[in-house]
């Protein structure tokens, strides 16, 4: 790969943006989905080649990425409403998760997250109910982890054949 070549170097700073995006969904501090999704216009746009199939990839990424947003944020959401996690339970375990990530790096953040939700949720339930309900909440965390990651890898798949058919 000669990276005086214009494409190619694209190519390689899209991958990298692709590869670092899919990696931040697992990495609190990085935009994740975002990432992943702007590697993808970054070589559509910016690349050389034929600019339908470039084209048809950012869409089809684009929708994907779309796609994840909302379904991360609904399914989750109508798990927690169902379950009856106020959301009052999960804001001060965003609240406790964001200053536990400053306090015990990474770690910090889900410790902060699940001490929020049981605190929250030990205030309201009582002892005996609160720990059921916690494990609710961090199921739709996960849950809207695992949405988000789903998408991030099938616009890197998408991506990946668009390199090898554009």
């Amino acid at each position: 790969m000669d990276l005086s070549d214009t494409g190619a170097a694209v190519t390689l700073i899209s991958g990298l943006v692709v590869l670092t995006g899919v990696i931040g969904v697992l990495v609190p501090v990085l935009p994740g989905l975002l990432l992943t999704w702007v590697g993808v216009l970054i070589w559509a746009i910016l690349g050389d080649g034929s600019g339908g199939a470039r084209l048809t990839v950012a869409v089809v990424a684009t929708v994907i990425a779309g796609a994840g947003l909302v379904i991360k944020f609904l399914w989750p959401g109508k798990k927690l409403k169902d379950t009856g996690v106020p959301a009052r339970a999960v804001m001060a375990g965003g609240v406790l998760g964001l200053v536990g990530f400053f306090v015990v790096p990474f770690v910090g953040l889900v410790l902060g997250f699940v001490l929020g939700v049981w605190l929250v949720e030990l205030n309201r339930l009582g002892s005996e109910r609160a720990w059921p309900s916690t494990r609710s909440a961090i199921a739709a965390v996960g849950l809207s982890l695992l949405v988000e990651l789903a998408s991030a890898l099938l616009i890197a798949v998408v991506w990946l054949f668009g390199l090898a058919f554009a």
